[in-house]
C-alpha cells in the first residue's frame, strides 16, 4: 500500500523522495534539506531499519570516499499502483485468447512457479502445514485462518488478495490453488465465494499427502 502523503511531509519522507530521484551521499542529502549531517544519519538509520533505503556503493571524489544511498526495491514496490491494473488486464486478455483448459494449465504453471520462490511447509501434521501456508498468505497481504468444517481442513480467507483479477477472470484462483498445494505438499481444492461484490477465498485440503 502506498505511503500516505503525511509521510512525505516528514524529514524521513523527504529523504526518501530525494533518493527516489537519484542516489545521494549524506552530505548531499544534508545540503538539499538544509539540516546537519548527524540529523541525516539519524534518519537514515531508521529508514535502513525499516528497509526503506539501502547503501548503493561508494562515491569517490576529490576527498574521502562517501557512501551513497537509494530506496529499496521493497519501498518502490509498496508505492506502485500499476501491478493490480496490469494483472487485471492481463488475465482478461488471457481469458479472451485461451480456451478453458489452456488457461487453466497456464495459471497452474504460474502458481507452481510462484510456489518455488516461497518457503515450503516443513513435514508435520496437515494443520501445521496449512498454518504455514496461511502465514505466507498473510505476509502477501491476505487475512486468512485455518478452519475445520464438515470434517475437512481448509484455509479460509476474509476477502481476496487477488480480487481485482478474480473479478476479471474467476479462473485466477487456480494459480493460488496450485501455489498452496505445492507449498503444503498436498492437494488443496479451491471453493472460493465469488458471488458477492468482494470475493473471499477458501481452499480445502482434499488429500493430506
Amino acid at each position: 500500500m502506498p505511503w500516505p502523503k503525511r509521510f512525505f511531509e516528514s524529514t524521513r519522507g523527504k529523504l526518501v523522495a530525494l533518493l527516489r530521484r537519484r542516489e545521494l551521499t549524506v552530505d548531499e542529502m544534508a545540503t538539499a534539506l538544509g539540516v546537519t549531517d548527524n540529523a541525516v544519519r539519524a534518519q537514515l538509520a531508521a529508514l535502513e531499519r525499516d528497509q526503506l533505503v539501502e547503501p548503493r556503493g561508494v562515491r569517490r571524489g576529490g576527498g574521502k570516499p562517501s557512501q551513497a544511498y537509494g530506496p529499496t526495491a521493497q519501498f518502490e514496490l509498496s508505492q506502485s499502483r500499476a501491478y493490480a491494473a496490469l494483472l487485471r488486464h492481463l488475465v482478461h486478455e488471457l481469458g479472451d485468447r485461451l480456451k478453458g483448459p489452456e488457461l487453466e494449465r497456464l495459471l497452474v504453471a504460474a502458481g507452481r512457479r510462484w510456489a518455488a520462490e516461497l518457503p515450503q511447509a516443513p513435514a508435520g501434521p496437515p494443520r501445521d502445514r496449512l498454518a504455514h501456508a496461511a502465514s505466507l498468505l498473510e505476509q502477501l497481504g491476505a487475512a486468512v485462518e485455518v478452519e475445520q468444517a464438515d470434517g475437512a481442513l481448509a484455509i479460509r480467507g476474509f476477502g481476496c488478495p487477488l480480487g481485482v483479477a478474480v473479478h476479471e477472470q474467476p479462473r485466477t484462483c487456480a494459480a493460488v490453488e496450485a501455489m498452496l498445494s505445492a507449498v503444503v505438499g498436498a492437494k488443496l481444492k479451491e471453493h472460493c465465494d465469488r458471488t458477492g461484490r468482494a470475493p473471499s477465498c477458501r481452499f480445502v485440503l482434499t488429500r493430506p499427502g
